[in-house]
């Protein structure tokens, strides 16, 4: 089992992210866009052309994933490979007329950096995290899709305001050593935090009026606001905020470090996808509870 949150140091997964627990995985089945959802952010220049590299000589394209990281990958309940990146990679081999040399295949997710250094793989779309020493190794695409921080407070406990303001001087929860305890910290000091050794321990916390609200990542919140374990307790509370200090670049495709023309074929694939609304349709496709 993956640690729910990630600590700053480490090289794993994105450090902001979570693997949820497979039991709420019939959750990650698409669903239908919300009213009230945030304005997806796009991150390609509407105004910028990215060439389309020659692929003719493109043998096969295989890109590597999990099975463990859901909504992002994970096997449904027919076994069938699902999730936003894998049904991101099958559309950017058809935005890429390469459907023929595309196939997708799952391991786990330790093995991922091996088999792609190797050549087991030509690209890995899993959420491995950005980091320095990897990008000695390996090059990276443009990201994609990047996971805020949000509040969630109490519903019960009043709150003045509509932003961070409302919440100062006032206890507002997060897990210990985690780059939300950081951000937390240096985004808003007026802002008294109490810490929590677990999320679990955390969301329990603010049920309980222990806090007025917590501090977290913008993907598992919104599940949990929504979900039955909430018991109607709580709603999300400002944000979204990023950070590319706190909370990395965000989810990008990684591939063998000297393959520049391939990054280059994913980087067009993706500014296209992103301009015809293709991408945020798999967003809210995974996402109905919304991240922004």
């Amino acid at each position: 089992m993956h640690p729910l949150l990630s600590p700053l140091k480490t090289r794993g997964r994105l450090p902001f992210l979570v693997v949820l627990v497979l039991a709420l995985a019939p959750c990650f089945a698409p669903g239908a866009a919300r009213a009230d959802q945030h304005e997806f952010p796009v991150l390609f220049d509407a105004r910028e052309r990215l060439p389309r590299p020659d692929l003719s000589n493109l043998v096969r394209l295989r890109i590597l994933t999990t099975i463990d990281f859901p909504p992002f990958n994970f096997a449904d309940q027919t076994g069938r490979l699902s999730g936003f990146n894998v049904d991101l990679a099958r559309e950017i081999c058809a935005e890429l007329d390469i459907q023929s040399k595309c196939q997708i295949q799952a391991m786990p997710f330790e093995d991922l950096e091996k088999a792609l250094a190797n050549g087991s793989g030509e690209a890995v779309m899993a959420g491995v995290a950005i980091d320095a020493v990897r990008r000695e190794d390996f090059t990276f695409s443009r990201p994609y899709l990047t996971v805020p921080a949000r509040f969630a407070r109490l519903v019960s406990s009043p709150a003045a305001g509509e932003g961070p303001e409302a919440l100062i001087g006032r206890p507002v929860g997060v897990v210990k050593d985690t780059a939300h305890a950081a951000m937390l910290k240096a985004f808003f000091p007026k802002i008294f935090p109490v810490t929590f050794e677990s999320h679990e321990v955390m969301l329990e916390a603010l049920k309980a009026g222990k806090v007025d609200a917590v501090f977290s990542d913008g993907l598992r919140l919104p599940f949990w606001v929504a979900g039955e374990a909430a018991e109607g307790c709580c709603a999300l509370f400002g944000g979204p905020y990023l950070s590319e200090h706190f909370l990395g670049e965000g989810l990008a495709v990684m591939l063998q470090a000297d393959d520049v023309a391939l990054a280059a074929a994913f980087d067009h694939a993706l500014a296209v996808l992103s301009r015809n609304g293709r991408l945020q349709d798999i967003y809210l496709r995974y996402f109905p509870n919304d991240l922004y």
